[in-house]
């Protein structure tokens, strides 16, 4: 829809690190987690200079943290109901949507009808494959992997600004389950796992493998695949997307010190 997509950054230090949230509109309420967490780093950078036992004025200086707070724009206002049922893009979605239930139930997709998380060049032809196996073949509320590799302008700027930053280290939020994801076609290493079962003491979540219908073409994968360096998915909270937003503040409670922990390794 001819947005931008904003990203914060936190720090001046010369180790970058990328977080990002909302690949997916009903994950919406991974948006307002990491926006707490810009916040609470923010005021504690300005007060007391800890947060969690963490000193926020060391991490400033020798960490860049890149924050992008919300991938797909355009699908959470569709999920939230902020665009106009008259316009194109709401009509556009309305005649994709053949599940029989309201948009805000079932969207997962960019604007498009492109999931934006099996769009990424790491094994794409064989998401391709798995999905249209099991009838994602077009445009649809989830599932559906584009006609090509970064053909949505949503994940070619994430590939873009990835590519830019070059970080050492990503988090990307995902809802729900409580799991942390780690690997792709066995390439993390044994220091990626030990970074996740850190993240899990410090969380609460459990480690674990990518479902085999879900192992390919994610931003985790691209970034495991090309870097070769710490790539993390990590499911948040636990019910039925899109969860309530009640559950912000338990999410983040969970993760603020995994989100500390990222930016100090």
């Amino acid at each position: 829809m001819g947005r931008t997509i904003p990203y914060i950054r936190i720090g001046r230090g010369r180790r970058p690190v990328m977080y990002n949230a909302s690949h997916h509109s009903l994950e919406w309420i991974t948006t307002p987690v990491v926006m707490k967490f810009i916040e609470n780093f923010s005021q504690a950078k300005a007060t007391t200079g800890l947060l969690q036992g963490y000193d926020v004025n060391w991490l400033f200086n020798n960490t860049s943290l890149y924050i992008v707070p919300m991938v797909n724009p355009d699908g959470v206002d569709l999920v939230l109901d902020q665009i106009p049922h008259t316009s194109f893009y709401y009509i556009s979605a309305e005649n994709i949507n053949d599940t029989g239930r309201p948009l805000g139930q079932v969207w997962n997709a960019n604007i498009r009808g492109t999931d934006l998380n099996l769009n990424y060049p790491a094994g794409w032809e064989r998401a391709r494959e798995i999905r249209f196996a099991q009838g994602y073949t077009k445009p649809s509320v989830r599932y559906y992997v584009g006609p090509t590799p970064l053909s949505e302008p949503e994940s070619l700027a994430m590939a873009i600004f990835t590519i830019n930053v070059d970080p050492v280290l990503t988090i990307s939020l995902h809802a729900q389950g409580g799991e942390i994801y780690w690997d792709y076609l066995n390439l993390a290493t044994e220091r990626d796992l030990e970074i996740a079962r850190r993240f899990s003491v410090l969380s609460g979540y459990t480690v674990a493998q990518v479902p085999p219908e879900s192992s390919f073409a994610g931003y985790k994968d691209w970034f495991i695949q090309y870097w070769r360096k710490p790539g993390f998915t990590i499911e948040v909270g636990h019910g039925v997307n899109p969860l309530p937003i009640w559950q912000a503040p338990i999410i983040y409670r969970a993760l603020e010190a995994v989100f500390l922990e990222g930016m100090f390794l």
